[in-house]
This record gives C-alpha cells, sequence and structure tokens, in this order.
C-alpha cells in the first residue's frame, strides 16, 4: 500500500508540474525574439530587429540599453556571452570580463586590513569590459553600426522616465553616493530636498554618459569617412574608448577617487573569444563558460544526476530536492577550491573536474537518509591523466579538510557554520544583475549575463560610467582557493553564466538568471524542468525551485565569517507540501521559505517542428519579452 501511495503521489507531481498554469504567457515568434531584464531594453531589441538587425546587434542593443538604465549595472561592468554561430554551427564563449588592475594584490589589499577585497568603491573595480564586449560582438557576428545599435541607449542616456525600482534605490543609497562626487551629480539631481534622488516617471538625465557614447560614434563615422570598413570604424570606437580620450578622463576620475585602473591597464586589457566547457546530458549538449565563472558547477552537477532517475522521484519531492541539494554541494565545493582564471597558473583540473568517471565517484557519496554538511572538495586529478597527485593535499590540510581515502572526498576537521546571519546571507547569496536572449530566423542565438557597475556605483570621472565592482570575487588567502588569488591582470572567478544547449547538432535552448550564487542553482533547475519534467519555457521560468546555502558566498562581506557555507539551510517555496517539508526535516534540513524562489529566468526555446521560437520570460519583476 505504501508503494502504491508513493507512485500516485509521484503522477501527481509529475502531472501538476507539466500542466501548470503560468502568470505571464509564453512568448511566440517566427522571425525572433529579444527578452531582457527590462522592458525599455526589450523594447530597444525590437526596435533593432526591426531595423534589420540579427540577434548579435539585437542584443548589444539590449546591453547597450539596460546598462544606461542602471539595471543593476552600468557600461564600467563586464560581459559574459554565449553564441550559436549558424554559418559554423559552433558555439562561441565571449570573454569581456575586467581584470585587476596595476597594484591590486593580495599584500595590498591585507595591508588594508581586508580579509577579502572591498565590495564598494574605487578599489573594487576591475577595468570595463561590457564597452569592449559589445563593440566585439557587433564588429565580428553584428550587421548594423554602433550608431544604430546605441541609438536607443544614447536617446535613454538624453532622459528617460526612471522606474521606481531604480530610482527608490538611488534615494536609498544616498549616503554612500555622496562620497563619490561624480555618482552624487547623476544620481542625486535634487541634493538639499528631502528626497534627493529622482522620482519615478522623472525624466532621467545623463549628460556625461550621452557625450561619452557620442564619443564612441563620431569615432565611428570618422573611421568610415576616411574609408575604413564597417568592423575598422567600429574598433575605432573600441581604440577611443580603451585608449584614447575617453580612457583618460575614465583613468583620470578613477585615480582621483582612489582607484588602482592606470591607462595601461586599459590599453593591455581585451575581450577574449575562448572554446565553451561542455558535456552531453541525456543527448543534450550542455554549454556553459570556463572556469573563471562558475559555469561550470552546472555541468559537473549534471553528470553528478546523470547517475540517477530524476523523473522517477518526481518533481520537487523530498528525494528529487535532497538528491539536487547534494549534487550542487558537492559542485559548489568543487567551485570554491578549485576554478579560477585559466591564463594564470596554476592550471585548474578541469578535465577530470568535468569527467563523468568523477562524477560517479562524487554521486556515490551522496547519502539519502539526510544532508551532509561535511562535503568538501573532490580530488579530481586521478581523473586528470596517468600518474597526476592533487597538488595542494597540504593546503587543503591547512584549511581544515583531511582526505577520505575510502571515499576521495575531502571532509572538514573544523565547524564551518558559524559566520554572519542568516538574513545577511541570503542577501548576498541573492546579489543580482541582469540577463538578455536573443535569436533569429537565420539562426544567429545570443545569451549574456552582464553585471558590474552597479547602484551604488562609483563613477569615474566625468565618463557617465560606473565602475565595476567584481574585485570583490577574487580571494587573498590561497588556503581558500588557490587559483583565485587576486593579482593585476587576472580576472575573478565570477558567478555570472549564460547557458545554451543544443540537440542533435541544433539550437535547443538558451538560458540565463540573474541571482550571484544562485544562478547555476536557478538554471540547473530550469533545464531539468524543460529536459526531464515536459515543462515548456514559461512553465519552468515560473516554476518553484529552491536554493542550497551550503556554499561560500561569492559577493558582499568583507570578512571570512561573512561568507562561510550554511549547511543545510535550504531555501524552499510557500507551496512547498507539509509532507515534504516534514520529510526534508527529518533528514536535517532547516528550512526557509518565500513566495518566489525560481529566480528571474530568460529563456528561449527553438521548435523545430514547427520552425518557430518559445519565450519564456520571469514574473519575478521586471523582466520582459518582445518576439515577431
Amino acid at each position: 500500500m505504501k508503494h502504491l501511495l508513493a507512485l500516485f503521489f509521484c503522477v501527481v507531481i509529475l502531472f501538476s508540474a507539466a500542466a501548470q498554469q503560468t502568470q505571464k504567457p509564453v512568448l511566440h515568434g517566427k522571425n525572433w525574439m529579444a527578452i531582457t531584464g527590462k522592458p525599455l531594453a526589450a523594447t530597444a531589441g525590437a526596435m533593432t530587429f526591426q531595423k534589420g538587425g540579427n540577434a548579435v546587434d539585437a542584443a548589444c542593443a539590449m546591453l547597450a540599453a539596460t546598462c544606461t538604465m542602471w539595471d543593476v549595472l552600468s557600461w564600467g561592468g563586464e560581459t559574459q556571452a554565449l553564441l550559436y554561430n549558424p554559418k559554423t554551427k559552433k558555439v562561441i564563449a565571449l570573454n569581456a570580463m575586467g581584470v585587476a588592475p596595476t597594484g591590486a594584490t593580495a599584500a595590498f589589499f591585507k595591508g588594508k586590513g581586508y580579509q577579502f577585497p572591498p565590495e564598494h568603491g574605487p578599489l573594487a573595480a576591475t577595468t570595463p569590459g561590457t564597452p569592449g564586449g559589445l563593440m566585439h560582438l557587433l564588429a565580428n557576428y553584428g550587421t548594423l553600426s554602433l550608431e544604430q545599435v546605441l541609438a536607443p541607449a544614447m536617446e535613454m542616456a538624453a532622459g528617460y522616465p526612471i522606474e521606481a525600482q531604480t530610482a527608490n534605490s538611488f534615494e536609498r543609497e544616498k549616503e554612500r553616493l555622496k562620497q563619490w562626487p561624480y555618482s552624487k551629480k547623476v544620481f542625486l539631481p535634487h541634493l538639499g530636498q528631502k528626497r534627493e534622488a529622482p522620482e519615478a516617471g522623472e525624466i532621467f538625465v545623463q549628460k556625461d554618459l550621452l557625450a561619452t557614447l557620442t564619443k564612441l560614434v563620431e569615432a565611428e563615422k570618422n573611421a568610415l569617412q576616411q574609408g575604413k570598413s564597417r568592423k575598422e570604424a567600429i574598433m575605432a570606437a573600441y581604440a577611443r574608448f580603451y585608449t584614447g580620450d575617453i580612457a583618460q578622463e575614465f583613468v583620470r576620475g578613477c585615480q582621483e577617487q582612489g582607484g588602482l585602473i592606470t591607462m595601461q591597464d586599459l590599453a593591455k586589457w581585451k575581450p577574449l573569444e575562448e572554446e565553451p566547457l561542455s558535456v552531453n546530458y541525456r543527448g543534450i549538449d550542455v554549454y556553459k563558460l570556463q572556469q573563471w565563472t562558475q559555469g561550470p558547477v552546472l555541468l559537473q552537477a549534471l553528470n553528478v544526476l546523470e547517475n540517477f532517475d530524476l523523473k522517477g522521484m518526481g518533481y520537487n519531492s523530498a528525494k528529487y530536492i535532497h538528491t539536487l541539494y547534494q549534487a550542487m554541494n558537492l559542485t559548489f565545493a568543487d567551485r570554491d577550491f578549485y576554478y579560477g582564471d585559466p591564463a594564470f597558473a596554476p592550471k585548474e583540473p578541469m578535465k577530470g573536474l568535468l569527467s563523468k568517471a568523477y562524477a560517479k565517484q562524487r554521486a556515490s557519496l551522496i547519502q539519502f537518509d539526510k544532508n551532509n554538511p561535511g562535503i568538501g572538495p573532490g580530488d579530481p586529478y586521478p581523473f586528470e591523466g596517468k600518474g597526476l597527485k592533487n597538488p595542494y593535499l597540504k593546503l587543503l590540510k591547512q584549511r581544515g579538510y583531511e582526505m577520505d581515502t575510502t571515499k576521495r572526498n575531502f571532509a572538514p576537521t573544523h565547524d564551518i557554520r558559524n559566520g554572519s546571519s542568516m538574513v545577511d546571507y541570503q542577501q548576498r547569496l541573492w546579489l543580482g544583475t541582469t540577463t538578455m536572449e536573443a535569436a533569429d530566423k537565420e539562426g544567429w542565438v545570443v545569451s549574456i549575463t552582464p553585471s558590474g557597475g552597479w547602484n551604488p556605483a562609483c563613477i569615474a570621472g566625468n565618463t557617465g560610467v560606473g565602475m565595476s565592482q567584481r574585485m570583490q570575487s577574487f580571494v587573498l588567502d590561497a588556503t581558500l582557493n588557490p587559483f583565485n588569488v587576486v593579482e593585476p591582470g587576472k580576472r575573478p572567478r565570477v558567478t555570472l553564466t549564460p547557458s545554451m544547449a543544443l540537440k542533435d547538432g541544433k539550437p535547443f535552448l538558451s538560458f540565463a538568471v540573474q541571482g550571484g550564487d544562485t544562478q547555476d542553482q536557478n538554471l540547473l533547475q530550469f533545464f531539468l524542468n524543460v529536459a526531464d519534467f515536459g515543462m515548456n519555457v514559461q512553465q519552468a521560468a515560473e516554476a518553484a525551485n529552491f536554493n542550497t546555502n551550503q556554499l561560500w558566498l561569492s559577493l558582499g562581506g568583507a570578512k571570512m565569517d561573512d561568507r562561510k557555507p550554511k549547511p543545510g539551510h535550504i531555501l524552499l517555496h510557500d507551496s512547498t507540501p507539509e509532507g515534504v517539508r516534514s520529510q526534508l526535516k527529518k533528514m536535517g534540513y532547516i528550512m526557509s521559505f518565500d513566495d518566489r524562489t525560481s529566480g528571474p529566468i530568460n529563456a528561449i526555446y527553438f521548435d523545430w517542428k514547427h520552425g518557430s521560437f518559445w519565450g519564456g520570460s520571469s514574473n519575478h519583476g521586471e523582466d520582459y519579452g518582445i518576439g515577431w
């Protein structure tokens, strides 16, 4: 009888998951699709498609618009992208993450009393990556001019009606913003009044940013008048930003406020095209950026979960939630110790970390009766190649881990649960940015997760460009992660992680989400919702996910205790049935609940049967999509 009840419960869960109603409709289109975090920015993408642009042009227009709207990012931040090129039938990874500037060493920050690089201000800034990333994408894969693509953003910089969410964030942060003269000038137009930030609906004007964008367009026009090609003209604008008068003012303004970025730092930085990392999950090829992001976490988790019958467990049953929670803990433990910038030594053991054999070994550690608070990094080195041994055994021991040779797992010998309050931890876990998805009938597909320069942003001089805060994702102590210790020219290991999946060699899904360390947690569950449980993209975007807190935070908190994992802590949806709650409690989980747990996911599904696109856009807030 118990077995029959369990089977009935699983059938009910599967039926309800596949048949659920959504708060927002699925988007449909046959020519193009544009989805991002703000309605006005999605409109910028649609306008660009209407001009005859392709998905790359539209994605760049949406990126420019969201940066101009301070949608928790700015022009001085960073851009991470995956692009499907229909001509080569390949997925390309774009690394437009800024780097640590001259003088940014562990010794420098430790000398100032930091345990991590700072969270705010000019010392938090890496070199700007978004302008270079946007222009690289546009020059190499777009079709329109920079002037055409920047037109919506420039119109917005001249003045657009600001929404309440952003305007209120300026008001909340006004005391911090007043520390930086150029930020105060832009964000607080009503100094001395009771409300110093703009009101919702007020026309928000950014004269300095408009001047900067105008200079980029001027550089392009001048190059075209000299007979340069379209690509050369766009790269002339690139040069003006990174080596010309824009760069000079950016550096002057940064250093005036105590920042480290030099002209040489800007001139030496370049966006990089990379081979994405990928795994095959039940016949679907899933692509992520390299290990300077947390993206491979999703790939490792899929390798682990491939060893289990997830569909048979039932969507969001106690066993399903427990299995995913344990798999994510295993992979995040690896992320927290082994991921870093592949351009710098030491070399990350990615072959081992992404091997199916290693995943099977890690999967064997999952205990199905309880949460395991003692999960540490695994040992991927035996899976890297013959005779390779882990060179960091002593370092792991210094960190407080001992090797369990029977399980090939490093287990903590100390309590890692002390640290910041749960509320503070959760807020830093969720720190968000925005995303953009674009596709067209020619086959171009773009998935971007940009960030950096969010409010409270320190603006660099009279450029109108807010500086990145991504330095905080470095560590200063090699015992935390020997691959991610700050040094000049190095990229931090970031949370930003767009995703793409191909099936039978053709685009299947393009998807991304904001939300700090929860990004690959929510993207994993979104992908499984579609691939294993048959949900459409809107159902999967709105579906009830959960988050593990059993990981080291990548953002926020200047002290070690602020970032320590919270073993067994789990965020669940308010609708979680009492029976599931009871089972998880018996397994040792410490539960908290919210009415929205899926993260603001944006995605495009490719319907090859009907030759159309299905768009999904989160019901969490302002995310918005337009299709045609």
